[in-house]
């Protein structure tokens, strides 16, 4: 697929590398030379110099022959501008990244339709929801549901108490008459490993689980993980992902939000009504002692600095806070927050990619989730009439090495998978891959 990126930021960096990784040509345009010269020197992509918002610019790049593109600049005007100039010389598909939450409104979408836009995407609102799920259920790394929660995604930290530590894929299955859960994909020391029954669950391996809404508690205390509820939650930070995530557990939860720029928390204190605005400096231990840190259940750290998010999470581990989340944007720094323990990471980038890359992708895929601490990705595909992948049980099907199975949606019923299990059409089944993968895994359910 020809894919144009407008915009060398963070996320269109971020998913140039990744689309260059799944074999797409990618064109990247930015008017900066030396971020284009960065990434040039270790991708294989074409970098254009240019403004995205020139009309010239646009055509001399050829941007009517992309299939899809992709406008992701700093400022939501100019990825508006840019994303209805290149659907008027012809773009196939264009996707605009916003910071405006109005727009996203449903009675909204077919105005921007008409303009040429076909979607938009707000990583920060994204973001403030993935923190949102994230305390949904305490004792996990990252929590994602499907099809109205019928398929749940867990990623948990296993440690030396839990009953699966030390134990073969193949035993864990067999501790129950019938599967309750399907463990899909382990980061272990910064490897991504893609398991099979042989492999053996270790101490403090990060591992993705599938399963049931009605087997999450049986999920639970086979790793270990002791529930409690939460109460009381402290924000630092007042960016866009703190207030959307104020904003999302308000009359829920009881919730300080500290911010350091005295403006702003000003700003902030009149649009939270039920948040408990503080102005002061969320790294200084006596503030936190003084506005109760060690009563806290959650902290969430979502200012702009990765640095000061991991710091400030490691602090409030240390005075005694059970849940921790962290925004880390700098990809460098993943690996480090996950192997010190922080807790639950984000990253705006990776959620980003996760709403466009299902556009790359020509089988029926319903979601895409990039994960923050491993290389594989989980996909929600639909099997489609006569595919492959409904032409028998999966151990007969000769599925890629790196891809796994976890369950399959039929209907109003979720089914955990395994080798037994034949995939009937229009069945959601979300599995976990390697980008490696993507092209076969296109021709099995197309």
């Amino acid at each position: 697929m020809r894919i144009f990126i407008a915009g060398a930021g963070e996320v269109g960096t971020h998913l140039a590398k990744m689309l260059c990784s799944a074999n797409h040509d990618v064109i990247l345009m930015d008017e900066e030379e030396e971020k284009l010269k960065q990434i040039d020197a270790h991708f294989d992509l074409m970098t254009i110099v240019g403004s995205i918002s020139s009309i010239e610019d646009l055509r001399e790049a050829n941007v009517k022959s992309c299939d899809l593109f992709i406008a992701v600049p700093p400022y939501q005007d100019m990825s508006i501008l840019s994303c209805i100039l290149a659907k008027q010389l012809g773009a196939k598909t264009t996707v605009a990244r916003v910071n405006n939450h109005e727009y996203l409104m449903e009675e909204n979408k077919e105005f921007f339709g008409k303009l040429g836009i076909d979607e938009l995407i707000y990583p920060e609102q994204l973001a403030a929801k993935e923190v949102f799920a994230s305390l949904k259920q305490v004792g996990t790394r990252q929590l994602y549901e499907f099809t109205g929660s019928k398929l749940v995604m867990f990623a948990l930290k296993v440690r030396d108490n839990a009953i699966i530590v030390n134990k073969t894929l193949a035993e864990i299955s067999a501790m129950y008459e019938k599967q309750e859960y399907n463990i899909v994909a382990i980061n272990r020391d910064g490897d991504t490993i893609i398991p099979r029954g042989k492999e053996t669950l270790q101490h403090n391996d990060l591992v993705y689980i599938i399963t049931t809404k009605s087997a999450v508690k049986q999920v639970m205390e086979d790793a270990g993980k002791k529930q409690f509820d939460i109460k009381n939650v402290m924000i630092l930070g007042g960016s866009r992902i703190g207030k959307k995530v104020a904003q999302k557990l308000e009359g829920q939860y009881s919730i300080k939000l500290i911010e350091i720029d005295k403006d702003k928390a000003a700003r902030l204190a009149d649009v939270l009504a039920d948040t408990l605005v503080i102005n002061g400096d969320g790294r200084n231990l006596e503030l936190l002692k003084d506005e109760g840190i060690k009563k806290m259940d959650a902290f969430v750290a979502v200012t702009g600095n990765s640095e000061v998010n991991i710091l400030a999470c490691q602090l409030a581990k240390k005075m005694g806070v059970r849940k921790t989340v962290a925004e880390v944007e700098n990809i460098d720094y993943i690996d480090l927050a996950e192997n010190i323990g922080i807790g639950t990471l984000v990253n705006k980038k990776l959620i980003a990619a996760s709403h466009i890359y299902r556009y790359t992708l020509r089988a029926h895929v319903s979601h895409v989730k990039c994960l923050t601490a491993t290389d594989a990705e989980v996909l929600e595909l639909i099997a489609q009439p006569d595919s492959k992948i409904t032409k028998g049980p999966l151990h007969k099907l000769s599925l890629p090495k790196d891809v796994n199975i976890g369950g399959v949606i039929r209907g109003e019923s979720a089914i955990i998978a395994s080798g037994e299990t034949v995939i009937e059409p229009h069945d959601k089944v979300v599995l976990f891959a390697m980008p490696s993968s993507f092209a076969k895994i296109e021709k099995m359910f197309s």
